[in-house]
């Protein structure tokens, strides 16, 4: 029996194939024809999550009641554990019985927060480029997305004054993530400052993604929304163990901030999950509860391949500032050359993957974001494929 009477929603149809899950089948395919692949695509970190964090989730699973249904807003425990780190992280005071709620990752929250509070219709700003869920997500949700345009003249930061007025007092939400991901940006204080300002005059929700603030080099201290007078009073500011902690498949993630956003999207997920296995919230317990010392590793590590790709990158032609955060470079692609062509190029010619910057909204085009994964040995190898394919930055077509 065929199902061809039966057709997916319409707002699946309108979302374009999600790019890393294009990505997966292509390097499946690769690695089929015996390639051996140096993935510098998603942002997933290489090795596994610190053995302390392994050892509390080991010894929770023996925990008979950690096997039942956890609480649908997260555990005591683990939300005090979440505003103590905010506290000490940022000094911002949050109550964790109502301003804190643990998420199934990051994404998952930025996603569910969009079907909470937008209606079809409802204007949404959204940078362009950005991390997908930040416009994906608005958009399953029928939203009137605005693009905010991003460029390199601007340093990547969102520009409010090129907002047009009319837009502004329609919008309801406006999404934004710094350090950023895709392009690396960082922004100041008084970026902050401003954007607080603003969303106060048009009455829009803020929403912050600072899931790259601890990946921070040079002495570059990342600013949460929250830290700026007025800020908790109109955002909301998302989180996640994936990056720092190396548990990204382990999906646990939060969000902090206004209580009543908060509690709106506690109210959906009570009706799509229940919440995160209370082993793995003990086992994020003990990864906030890490010594200064694990974050500087994890720190340096991302510097030292930043500092060692750069400089290779740079013998090859291409032009990379130094970034202050985050575990991405976000690099031009050669003249005249698509990026989507040039990442496929780089995975046909030399078994390289990177994300091409399109992925990330038609602000992307002309960049490739390459995730600094790997350890400094394949890195080299990278360099070395693309020196044997003479691939660099000079050549005028792919």
């Amino acid at each position: 029996m065929t199902l061809d009477w039966i057709s997916p929603a319409e707002r699946l149809k309108a979302l374009p194939p999600y790019v890393f899950a294009r990505l997966d089948e292509l390097k499946a395919s690769a690695r089929a024809q015996g390639i051996d692949l140096i993935d510098l695509g998603m942002g997933n970190p290489d090795g596994s999550a610190p053995r302390e964090v392994i050892d509390a989730a080991i010894a929770a699973m023996e925990i008979p009641s950690n096997h039942g249904y956890p609480p649908f807003e997260g555990t005591a425990s683990f939300r005090k554990t979440i505003t103590d780190w905010y506290n000490r992280r940022y000094q911002v005071e949050l109550d964790p019985d109502g301003e804190a709620l643990p998420l199934l990752g990051s994404k998952e929250g930025l996603t569910h927060l969009a079907l909470a509070y937008i209606n079809p219709g409802d204007v949404v700003l959204v940078p362009n480029p950005a991390y997908p869920p930040h416009f994906r997500g608005p958009a399953i949700a029928g939203a009137d997305l605005h693009p905010m345009l991003l460029t390199t003249e601007n340093d990547w930061l969102i520009d409010l004054g090129k907002i047009p007025e009319d837009v502004a007092r329609r919008a309801k939400i406006l999404y934004f993530n710094y350090p950023s991901n895709p392009t690396a940006a960082v922004a100041p204080r008084d970026f902050y400052v401003d954007m607080v300002r603003f969303a106060k005059k048009y009455e829009i929700l803020l929403v912050h993604d600072l899931c790259y603030a601890e990946l921070a080099f040079d002495g570059y201290q990342p600013v949460s929304l929250l830290e700026i007078p007025g800020g908790k009073d109109i955002g909301v500011e998302f989180h996640t163990m994936s990056k720092t902690y190396n548990m990204a498949g382990w999906r646990v993630g939060f969000v902090v901030g206004n209580r009543d956003i908060i509690q709106g999207l506690r109210t959906l997920k009570t009706n799509l999950d229940y919440g995160i296995f209370s082993v793995l919230q003990t086992a994020a317990e003990t990864a906030l509860n890490l010594p200064d010392s694990h974050l500087k590793m994890v720190q340096k590590r991302y510097c030292d391949r930043r500092d060692f790709l750069i400089q290779g990158l740079e013998e090859l032609g291409w032009s990379i500032p130094k970034t202050k955060a985050t575990m991405y470079l976000w690099v031009p692609c050669p003249v005249g050359t698509s990026s989507t062509d040039f990442a496929l190029k780089l995975l046909q010619e030399t078994g390289i993957v990177v994300t091409p910057g399109n992925a990330f909204g038609s602000g992307g085009e002309g960049y490739m974001r390459i995730s600094l994964i790997a350890d400094q040995d394949r890195l080299e190898e990278a360099l070395s494929r693309l020196r044997q394919a003479n691939i660099t930055f000079n050549m005028q077509t792919a």
